[in-house]
């Protein structure tokens, strides 16, 4: 007989994940209107409360490309402020158990960031990013990628003297949307650059939705053959074709522990657009329609691991599956998240669904309470022989 339990099939599927929400940095950067500053304080703060402990924040790169950022500063401050570290307190959550993060994909960002934790308010972490694709790397950081290696390098060694932790992004892994087909190869050996000049952990990114589910489990099994430490893996999918969460389910099964998602299920390539004004974002849209994109939906997430079986770290669903509503007021329109509508698979019988003529119909045929099949039958079915042989 086969084995039916899909952890036992899977031997590296965890039964236990950490989750990181980025709506903040990469939702916010994909949309057009321009997102108050309060509204993403309000946003990092109560997904904080709701027991997310792992945060992506702002952009620190220049606000003239990417100008939804140019509160950057003021958001980092709303999280370190000593009123929402006093409301942490009462709930009895460690301040120091939520790492925030910020992108920095060129040096002068992560200068930023580290002359913001000297002022008492910077990121825990920060992230720099390369393409194995090279084109796709130049279109998003302006420089070579031997040039860029070069550059991660002092940087990497510029944080650790700051006490700031270092995220090595690796995108292009199965393919670019500018030069097309990749190998999984050149991405495995990336991440072995990275960790060799002394990154923390490795975000794997699906930066435009290229990963089918069965590519997903090949490359996360091949990386973990190599680097099997799973607290060096981040997985990160975007959705332009609807397989986010078949991905997750595919690295998963592949060993994976550590996932991204987005309220809503925003985001995606900065936006060449704001509040009416051209911007230049990374450039002209790598798909037609820029609201039918984004990321894995963070709600949607919670709730199929959790009806799984997983264990996501104590996050709240129930608080989670309200700020997703909120967040549609936010935006100014339906988002992508299903679970926000339909909620939790339901534990309890629903009485206002049940009909009451069903019982008296039982009553009237004479059939028994809780009896299924017709007096007569046998109690178990048999399958004809030449049923279960396809001809």
């Amino acid at each position: 007989m086969s084995e039916c339990d899909i952890f036992k099939v899977n031997q590296r599927m965890p039964k236990k994940v950490r989750l990181a929400e980025i709506v903040t940095r990469d939702g916010f950067q994909h949309e057009e209107a321009w997102i108050p500053t309060e509204a993403k304080i309000y946003y990092l703060q109560e997904l904080a409360f709701a027991g997310v402990r792992r945060l992506e924040v702002t952009n620190l790169g220049n606000p003239r490309i990417m100008p939804q950022f140019k509160d950057a500063e003021a958001v980092l401050k709303g999280i370190r402020d000593d009123i929402f570290e006093k409301r942490l307190s009462k709930r009895n959550i460690n301040k120091d158990d939520i790492e925030w993060t910020a992108v920095t994909i060129r040096e002068s960002a992560v200068d930023q960031a580290i002359a913001l934790k000297e002022k008492g308010y910077g990121p825990d972490r920060v992230l720099m990013m390369v393409s194995t694709d090279e084109e796709h790397h130049f279109a998003n950081s302006g420089t070579t990628l031997p040039t860029y290696w070069k550059e991660a390098e002092r940087c990497i060694k510029k944080c650790k003297d700051a006490g700031i932790k270092m995220c090595g992004t690796v995108s292009t892994i199965w393919g670019s949307p500018i030069s097309g087909p990749t190998k999984l190869e050149d991405a495995v050996e990336f991440t072995k650059r990275w960790l060799s000049i002394g990154a923390d952990d490795i975000e794997h990114a699906d930066h435009d939705g290229s990963a089918p589910p069965d590519q997903t489990y090949r490359y996360f099994s091949m990386l973990l053959d190599e680097i099997p430490n799973p607290d060096l893996h981040v997985a990160h999918f975007h959705v332009s074709r609807g397989w986010g969460l078949a991905n997750v389910l595919a690295a998963l099964q592949a060993g994976i522990e550590i996932f991204e998602g987005c309220l809503g299920g925003i985001g995606g390539q900065p936006t060449n657009f704001l509040e009416r004004t051209p911007v230049p974002g990374t450039g002209a849209y790598y798909y037609k329609d820029p609201n039918v994109v984004g990321l894995v939906t963070f709600e949607d997430m919670c709730v199929m691991l959790d009806e799984m079986g997983i264990d996501i770290g104590g996050i709240n669903i129930d608080r989670v599956l309200e700020l997703g509503t909120l967040m549609e007021k936010t935006i100014g329109r339906r988002l992508r998240s299903e679970s926000i509508l339909n909620g939790r698979i339901p534990k309890e019988p629903r009485a206002e669904f049940k009909r009451p003529k069903l019982h008296s119909d039982k009553k009237k045929f004479g059939e028994k309470p809780g009896q299924v099949i017709p007096d007569g039958w046998p109690e178990r079915a048999e399958v004809p022989n030449e049923r279960l042989v396809r001809k």
